[in-house]
């Protein structure tokens, strides 16, 4: 049986709860929902939603990153965002962040998310065989 091993994110905020940013394990990453939460642990909650997505998709990405991997590698990614109308913003930004990469998705409106942030962002990702 594999072990399951959690991914350490250099120069990034630690988790803010009993969590790892993202595990590895069996061949798969699975990365942690992220926020718009700056390496450094400062918010952007209080940011308009464009920084808010950016800055949590650049999360996924260095956890990604700290895998070596990137968004070749994704296989699943679930967005949770408040407010269905901020969906054509998000999939704008989603698209030009993820260039060629077109994981399956999932885009999940939702009444609120902690600290009063828009946006919330997991993701599985395939580990390619230099990866493991």
């Amino acid at each position: 049986m594999s072990r399951i091993e959690p991914i350490i994110v250099p120069d990034s905020a630690a988790p803010a709860g009993h969590y790892s940013a993202g595990v590895r394990h069996g061949g798969l990453v699975y990365v942690s929902g992220q926020l718009g939460v700056r390496p450094d642990g400062s918010h952007t909650a209080d940011r308009p939603f464009e920084e808010q997505v950016r800055t949590a998709l650049a999360n996924v990405l260095r956890v990604l990153a700290a895998a070596g991997l990137g968004p070749e590698d994704l296989v699943k990614v679930t967005a949770y965002i408040v407010g269905v109308g901020n969906w054509p913003r998000f999939n704008a930004i989603y698209a030009d962040v993820m260039g060629a990469a077109k994981p399956a998705r999932a885009v999940v409106p939702v009444p609120e998310l902690h600290y009063g942030y828009l946006i919330e962002i997991d993701a599985i990702a395939a580990c390619r065989d230099d990866a493991l």
